[in-house]
């Protein structure tokens, strides 16, 4: 499961890097900010480019949840990341094949463009301060902020598919996934009229985290 994808882990890993000494604003400004990030249209409509090692796979290949393999797609969007220090948000596109990604977040706060790809055996991020890797997004994510996040599941979750890992999952008469819950995690799905994948998720964890992701789809 270390070795799925991450959009969360992305922008943790740019946005908590880029905002180590800005105070959390207060819970007016900061749910007012997260409302304002899901109603912002991105007009960013290239993809990523996956490096040119990892395996590609067809987009109309079955894919078999059991074995733990996520759907292709590309999708852009925003991102809005409270925690109980900060608080910010960024845009994003980004690419997936099978287990392999590639991501890049801009906007966010003076961090610059964000890249960060996985090939199933390194993810890496790179920016104007540096590169960082490691062997997988958790590891990457624990390495640049100290802390863990449902990052693995996402590439799921934006296709409106439990993630197996998921300990409980509910869905509507349309049979669309509404709830997940993955250790302490909580993510709430909404759709558009009635499509049946996601426009948005919202993630809520009770140590004080909120992760809510608008998804636009590229194809």
């Amino acid at each position: 499961m270390k070795n799925h994808q991450i959009l969360f882990a992305c922008f943790g890993l740019s946005l908590l890097t880029a905002c180590q000494s800005q105070q959390l604003l207060n819970k007016q400004t900061v749910n007012k900010q997260i409302v304002n990030n899901q109603a912002t249209p991105v007009a960013k409509t290239t993809y990523p480019v996956l490096d040119s090692s990892m395996p590609d796979s067809s987009m109309s290949k079955p894919v078999v949840i059991e074995n733990q393999t996520p759907k292709n797609f590309h999708i852009n969007g925003k991102i809005g990341l409270t925690t109980p220090t900060q608080a910010g948000s960024a845009f994003y596109a980004w690419t997936q094949r099978a287990k392999n990604f590639a991501i890049e977040l801009s906007g966010v706060l003076n961090a610059g463009q964000t890249n960060i790809t996985f090939n199933s055996k390194t993810a890496t991020l790179t920016n104007a301060t540096g590169k960082m890797t490691a062997d997988n997004p958790e590891e990457l994510l624990q390495k640049a902020t100290g802390w863990q996040a449902p990052i693995s599941q996402l590439s799921y979750w934006v296709m409106g598919e439990p993630a197996p890992s998921d300990s409980e999952h509910q869905s509507d008469d349309f049979n669309r996934l509404t709830v997940a819950k993955n250790g302490e995690w909580v993510a709430n799905f909404s759709y558009k009229n009635t499509e049946n994948l996601p426009n948005r998720v919202t993630m809520h964890h009770p140590g004080g985290y909120k992760v809510v992701l608008t998804i636009n789809r590229l194809d």
